[in-house]
């Protein structure tokens, strides 16, 4: 989906008018009929605010550029998974479980892998086998270069 699509559906789902929209996020009732014809997209500013309103991350609001993946434990991310800022904001680099209310689960890669491979063994995975992808695999990662 477009972005255009994308916010005039979301509007739509929550029962705002455009101009009820507009007053939210701070715009005239023409901005938002241009971003629903798609002749612009909402500037980062709005975005933000677009993204609180509607508890969709921007990724979202953008029609989902970017695969997005935890820069903390590699794990995909979406809407249900992203982590939150303690202003309730997505923080669209890690997931919910290593990041949440602006504080890190995982205070070493260590602990993070000895929690995943507890998590992870199974017939196609043994225990080793996990260790070693996650130790190869995890300092790749942002939170971990």
């Amino acid at each position: 989906m477009d972005t255009k699509d994308i916010i005039l559906s979301l509007r739509t789902k929550n029962g705002l008018s455009q101009e009820a929209l507009a007053e939210k996020t701070y715009v005239t009732r023409q901005a938002v009929s241009r971003w629903e014809n798609g002749e612009t997209i909402p500037n980062t500013d709005t975005l933000k605010i677009l993204s609180k309103l509607f508890d969709v991350s921007i990724n979202t609001l953008l029609g989902s550029p970017r695969k997005l993946i935890c820069q903390c434990c590699g794990m995909p991310l979406d809407d249900d998974t992203i982590s939150k800022e303690t202003d309730g904001a997505f923080n669209e680099e890690y997931c919910k479980w290593c990041y949440h209310d602006g504080e890190f689960a995982y205070t070493s890669m260590e602990q993070l892998i000895d929690f995943m491979v507890a998590h992870m063994e199974s017939k196609e995975w043994t225990p080793e086998q996990a260790r070693s992808y996650f130790e190869t695999q995890l300092p790749k990662l942002n939170h971990w270069k």
